[in-house]
């Protein structure tokens, strides 16, 4: 029976465990988009530790973190997921659906959920479609790099 729950990062034990996850898996996208500047990949662990996102993770039956989903609610009723995060040795296993999915019934007042990736990144493009996210927008953040937009809820 696979566990989520919310991350404390005053916790060093759990700040570092997200810490090596959060580079696991956004090395793995910088190298898919081509852009090796992403945010959480520049980020110490202290700057983790004082992140405004609520961060929730899910675990295996050891307690290994499999993933993490950060969420951020910048204004009232509309809540942005800002992180997405698997364990690369659990690609393709549902644990970002499970995420998305826990995300929605905790916070399920929600109006409208934001979420963007890098356009290159089909994985997660395919995953936000799936979970009811439609595209609003493309942005370029560098030469080359596009990043998208989605919503799910509310009107656009």
């Amino acid at each position: 029976m696979n566990t989520i729950i919310r991350l404390n990062l005053q916790d060093d034990y759990t700040l570092s465990e997200l810490w090596s996850l959060q580079h696991k898996a956004y090395r793995l996208e910088a190298e898919m988009i081509g852009f090796n500047e992403i945010p959480p990949l520049l980020e110490t662990r202290e700057m983790l530790s004082a992140a405004k996102e609520e961060f929730y993770g899910r675990f295996d039956d050891s307690g290994d973190l499999l993933g993490a989903v950060a969420v951020l609610e910048e204004t009232p009723g509309r809540l942005t997921v800002t992180r997405m995060m698997v364990n690369p040795g659990h690609f393709r296993q549902g644990i970002a659906g499970s995420l998305l999915d826990y995300i929605f019934g905790h916070y399920s007042e929600i109006e409208r959920f934001i979420v963007s990736t890098g356009k290159l990144n089909y994985p997660a493009v395919t995953l936000y479609t799936k979970h009811g996210f439609v595209p609003a927008g493309i942005e370029e953040v560098a030469p080359g790099v596009e990043l998208i937009e989605f919503y799910r809820g509310g009107q656009l």
